[in-house]
């Protein structure tokens, strides 16, 4: 089997990428910093004896995401990691809007791009697995966060969508959505905003998460109580879990 994984320089794609190796899957990792690449490729090739390939992109840039998929298609890749992405915190009318469209080129069009490219090769052969990387924060409005929050949304319900229709199709691919709270990654400092409380080991979600994936859930999440934060969320107005919301985030530290 071959594993394409997305934003694998650190936090939880480098971490899949970890997970999967330790399964003797071979991979290809992207991410912009290709010195980080090199670096976890040099690690899996010692440590697991599988073959990686490193493709520097940057997937912000559309021509990019279109040459990443060209060039690994011939591959016939088994699994997609769809998880590059990250996020932009502050009020609205406050926040930059380059850098937010940049998180937004990311977080919903390289995703997009790369959801639906894939996902038409898997269907043809009908085999695959497609894990998309999201948040718990993809359930929920999120005033001073709102544009990471929306973007996590769209992958939401495009994943429960694409789902539903592979369903019906009697499908053989597999996709399935990581939806975690905060989890310790370089997340905090892209963001430029600091955790209320203890993140959750990247390493212990990034093995739940591939285990998951093989076990063809659709709903992935690190601890039975998001799960239950997740299922209360349903029944709560959506007022009310913006004023929620509203009230944590602005309670955050930013630097």
């Amino acid at each position: 089997m071959i594993a394409l994984v997305t934003g694998a320089s650190s936090g939880i794609g480098r971490d899949i990428a970890r997970s999967l190796a330790r399964r003797g899957i071979n991979l290809i990792i992207t991410a912009r910093r290709r010195d980080r690449l090199i670096e976890l490729k040099n690690e899996l090739t010692e440590r697991y004896g599988v073959k990686v390939m490193c493709i520097s992109a940057d997937l912000s840039k559309e021509n990019q995401v279109l040459a990443l998929y060209e060039k690994v298609r011939k591959y016939d890749i088994d699994i997609l990691i769809n998880n590059a992405g990250y996020g932009v915190f502050g009020g609205f009318t406050e926040t930059d809007l380059e850098r937010e469209l940049d998180m937004l080129d990311v977080n919903v069009k390289a995703f997009h791009i790369l959801f639906k490219l894939f996902l038409r090769d898997f269907k043809r052969r009908d085999c695959g697995y497609i894990l998309n990387t999201s948040s718990v924060a993809g359930f929920l409005p999120g005033p001073w966060f709102s544009s990471y929050y929306a973007s996590k949304g769209y992958i939401v319900r495009m994943t429960q969508a694409v789902a539903e229709e592979l369903r019906a199709e009697r499908s053989h691919v597999h996709v399935s959505m990581l939806c975690p709270g905060p989890v310790d990654t370089e997340f905090s400092e892209t963001a430029r905003v600091k955790f209320l409380f203890g993140a959750y080991p990247s390493e212990k979600l990034a093995e739940h998460a591939v285990r998951e994936m093989f076990g063809g859930k659709l709903l992935i999440t690190n601890n039975t109580c998001l799960k239950a934060l997740l299922m209360a969320a349903k029944l709560v107005p959506d007022k009310a879990l913006a004023i929620g919301a509203g009230i944590f985030q602005s309670k955050r530290k930013t630097f």
